[in-house]
């Protein structure tokens, strides 16, 4: 099966939920992951293709910004050809801000740009996952899986 990671940044613990939830997910259908965070671990992206598919969580700072802990991992990517990889973005918001999830979709925005192969819904959700936000996490980590197992089909 194949080897996936698994990059968060989590301020209140939102997005490491949705992370756990991620990662329990795709454990489940076979797949090994390797879970980093951008606050704590060293993320070396000219190591990314040796994964076979990236999950990037974040959360939104202030007005749907990047936070500056995943803006190194963001300009970095430059460095690397991610081209066809399979990759999913997810991420918490608040919608009392003029943007809802502006660093998921920023990151979403900049995997297109590189090429990934990008689970087609960006999986944000208001705070903390809720027990349908729950689902929605263990049906985005069904795709994403999908994606992989298909790839490795061909």
């Amino acid at each position: 099966m194949g080897k996936v990671l698994l990059l968060y940044a989590s301020m209140t613990g939102n997005t490491e939920a949705m992370a756990n939830i991620m990662k329990e997910t795709v454990e489940k259908r076979g797949h090994s992951v390797v879970t980093k965070t951008f606050e704590m671990d060293p993320i070396d992206v000219e190591k990314l293709t040796s994964f076979d598919g990236i999950l990037v969580g974040t959360y939104s700072w202030d007005d749907g910004t990047l936070p500056f802990e995943v803006e190194d991992f963001y300009e970095e990517l430059d460095e690397t050809d991610i081209t066809g990889m399979p990759a999913g973005v997810f991420g918490s918001g608040e919608s009392f801000y003029p943007t809802f999830g502006g660093a998921a979709n920023l990151m979403g925005d900049r995997l297109e740009e590189k090429q990934a192969n990008l689970v087609p819904e960006r999986l944000i959700v208001e705070l903390e996952p809720d027990n349908e936000d729950i689902l929605r996490c263990q049906k985005f980590a069904e795709v994403f899986c999908k994606m992989i197992e298909a790839k490795s089909i061909k």
